[in-house]
């Protein structure tokens, strides 16, 4: 397991799915990690269960949404910590809508809180990662930014703006020497597709179609994801930057 003593992690959209099991991975490497979330009762749940296996954790009830709650996450960790070396910008919504039917305050919900968001938490940590000298910056992307998948047209948008951020990143923030990466997942079991699969028509037809649409034959776990996480948080991938990572049982190459 990667070395993480020292270091300092925050982890938005931490109360749940992906975001969770990387403050997990992250925390049992040794880092301590800032959880944020708008959600307080899972959010406080998810430190506790880090301070329960030993870990280093405080939560700020954050909305992402908001500059000035990125401000005040960075300010926190600094607070506690006194520095901030690994960030995760995990937050997500999927609200559905075909391209030419989804309403302007569902996409504009979407891009904030899934796109703007990355954006809002670079600008706040990355000056103090170059004050530090260094950090590691890992986006959470999707497949859906790589194929289309129909009625998903404003998530798919951000997920691919993502993509393309975490590349000008990675180039703007390289002489700091601050690696920037993302991570596309296929379709993980979390709690946002379990309220997709709950809201749908038909919820096992959706579901034995998205599995047999991964070549591996099942959904993939939050804790595969998180494994990526790690290591593009840690000094294993130190020569490693703008890269977007699937972890999606080879769903994006599959030909029919």
């Amino acid at each position: 397991m990667p070395d993480l003593d020292q270091r300092v992690a925050i982890v938005t959209g931490a109360a749940m799915g992906i975001g969770r099991a990387s403050a997990l991975a992250l925390a049992r490497a040794g880092a301590a990690v800032l959880v944020a979330d708008v959600d307080e009762e899972a959010g406080a749940q998810a430190r506790a269960d880090i301070e329960a296996e030993g870990g280093r954790a405080i939560f700020l009830r954050t909305d992402v949404r908001s500059f000035a709650d990125a401000e005040a996450c960075t300010a926190a960790a600094i607070e506690a910590w006194g520095k901030v070396d690994i960030l995760v910008n995990n937050a997500a919504r999927a609200i559905g809508g075909v391209v030419d039917e989804i309403d302007e305050a569902s996409w504009n919900e979407v891009l904030s809180t899934n796109l703007t968001s990355v954006w809002r938490f670079i600008r706040c940590v990355a000056p103090h990662m170059r004050r530090q000298g260094g950090g590691s910056i890992v986006n959470i992307s999707s497949v859906q930014a790589l194929r289309g998948f129909h009625g998903w047209a404003a998530y798919a948008a951000a997920k691919g703006g993502i993509n393309a951020l975490t590349q000008q990143a990675a180039v703007d923030l390289a002489p700091a020497r601050i690696r920037v990466n993302a991570v596309a997942p296929g379709t993980i079991m979390t709690p946002l597709n379990e309220k997709v699969f709950r809201e749908a028509a038909d919820p096992q037809e959706l579901i034995d179609r998205w599995n047999a649409a991964h070549p591996l034959g099942r959904f993939g776990e939050a804790e595969e994801v998180a494994e990526t996480v790690l290591f593009l948080a840690s000094d294993r991938s130190s020569f490693i930057t703008g890269e977007i990572i699937r972890v999606d049982g080879g769903l994006a190459i599959k030909g029919d």
